[in-house]
């Protein structure tokens, strides 16, 4: 009986937290989008919004995969600095094209 009420718990605490997620990328995304109405300094196309949607989606996501799966807190904290910083170089790679890819912007 213990195990089903702990389980019922971790489990919102789960889904509270993926729910924090996608809130976060929601009002991530709608800053670019607001600021385009006021500005034309900022020109984004929906391509732009899909990539940079995916890009947080998979970041948070691996952020929770980790919270969920990972128990020792020095491991929890070297992978989420990790996959922050894989996001990061994506990030600026797309942005302005550090690395020389064909993806990266201009």
């Amino acid at each position: 009986m213990t195990t089903r009420i702990i389980g019922i718990s971790e489990n919102r605490v789960s889904n509270k937290r993926l729910l924090i997620i996608l809130s976060t990328i929601t009002v991530l995304l709608l800053i670019p989008f607001i600021a385009m109405q006021f500005t034309k300094d900022v020109n984004w196309q929906v391509y732009d919004f899909v990539v940079m949607g995916v890009l947080l989606l998979g970041t948070g996501l691996a952020l929770e995969f980790v919270l969920r799966k990972i128990t020792s807190i020095r491991y929890r904290i070297m992978l989420a600095i990790f996959i922050l910083f894989i996001c990061f170089l994506v990030w600026v790679e797309l942005a302005v094209g550090l690395f020389g890819t064909p993806f990266g912007g201009s």
